[in-house]
C-alpha cells in the first residue's frame, strides 16, 4: 500500500494484548524507508471486544459519521474495524495522519 504517497511500501498491523481482563489493541503503521521499517502507533484502544481487523481502501472522499469532518484522500487509506461495533478510516494528509469515524 502506498499510504504516504511516496511509492514506498506501508503495512498496517493490529496488535493485541492477551490474557488480560482489560485487553488493549493497537493500530501500528510500518513504512519502509530505504532498508529500514519505521513504525508509528496510530491508535490504542482498551477493551474493544472481539479482535478488530484492518484493510486498505483506495483514495477518495470520506465523511465522518459523528461530526462535520471530511477527508479528501489522495492516497490509499487504512480502515480499522471492530465488526458490528465501529470503524475508523485513517489517511495521510501530506503533513499528518487524520481519521474519520465511518461506522458506529
Amino acid at each position: 500500500m502506498n499510504f504516504y504517497g511516496d511509492g514506498k511500501p506501508t503495512r498496517a498491523i493490529v496488535l493485541m494484548t492477551a490474557g488480560r481482563s482489560h485487553p488493549k489493541t493497537g493500530l501500528i503503521v510500518a513504512h519502509k524507508i530505504g532498508t529500514e521499517w519505521q513504525t508509528e502507533i496510530l491508535e490504542v484502544f482498551e477493551g474493544v471486544g472481539p479482535a478488530p481487523v484492518v484493510w486498505g481502501e483506495g483514495p477518495g472522499t470520506y465523511d465522518d459519521l459523528s461530526e462535520p469532518k471530511t477527508i479528501h484522500a489522495k492516497n490509499p487509506v487504512i480502515i480499522f474495524c471492530g465488526y458490528e461495533a465501529w470503524a475508523r478510516l485513517y489517511a495521510w494528509t501530506g503533513k499528518r495522519v487524520e481519521f474519520v469515524q465511518i461506522s458506529d
